[in-house]
């Protein structure tokens, strides 16, 4: 049986991990305004919104750089100290495909999205949001396990891991679909270009997520 080794640190490091986590989860919900508000095109907050995201990925550098200072060489852990650095990079990737969209999409506020493609972008963004939030859930989880190593605690982690995989699946296929589209409308082709690196980005948010929830696995896995 192993031995609850976390017990005996006065700070978790999944406590560091659920902090950055829930930044991450801060800028799912900004990207996602913002998004909206990008395509509404009378709103006038989208700089605003792009500039909390900013301020947000700056907040969460901050605590990376915590997590990976406060483990000194020798130091034991219930896990793998470079699959939690591993895991760490997945998640923080997450922020930086969330703030790549925004600023791919500052780049060409006119004439903006096809009204064609409207809803499309907005069901892709939807469908990155959710990896967004289960990355939370799942290091939560994960704490719960790594204190007590419970088989039912492990199955539930597990469990998130599976959806983060379903959710990127489905957030390729929303992908998929805009690509498809794209090239039976009449449009030009830096309209053309500009939707299909755009999709290519936001997608790049639940492939991030997933990597997270693969490095999640390998920890469970130790």
């Amino acid at each position: 049986m192993r031995i609850p080794f976390l017990s005996l640190f006065i700070a978790s490091p999944f406590d560091g991990l659920m902090e950055h986590a829930a930044k991450v989860k801060e800028c799912g919900w900004a990207f996602q305004q913002a998004v909206e508000c990008y395509i509404t095109k009378d709103c006038n907050t989208f700089d605003q919104l792009r500039t909390d995201v900013v301020n947000l990925e700056t907040e969460a550098d901050v605590i990376k750089r915590r997590i990976r200072g406060h483990l000194p060489k020798g130091t034991l852990m219930p896990v793998d100290k470079f699959q939690l650095f591993r895991y760490l990079k997945e998640q923080d990737n997450v922020l930086d495909a969330v703030e790549d969209a925004l600023d791919w999409l500052s780049y060409r506020q006119e004439p903006g999205i096809p009204a064609e493609l409207e809803k499309d972008i907005v069901l892709l963004v939807d469908s990155v949001i959710d990896p967004i939030e289960e990355l939370h859930k799942m290091v939560m989880e994960a704490k719960k396990y790594f204190k007590s190593f419970s088989d039912k605690q492990r199955d539930i982690v597990k469990k998130i891991i599976a959806n983060l995989r379903q959710q990127e699946h489905d957030a390729d296929t929303q992908e998929d679909i805009i690509k498809q589209k794209v090239f039976y409308l009449n449009l030009d082709p830096v309209t053309v270009f500009h939707i299909i690196r755009l999709t290519e980005t936001i997608g790049a948010i639940a492939d991030h997520a997933e990597n997270a929830g693969d490095m999640m696995r390998a920890m469970l896995a130790k």
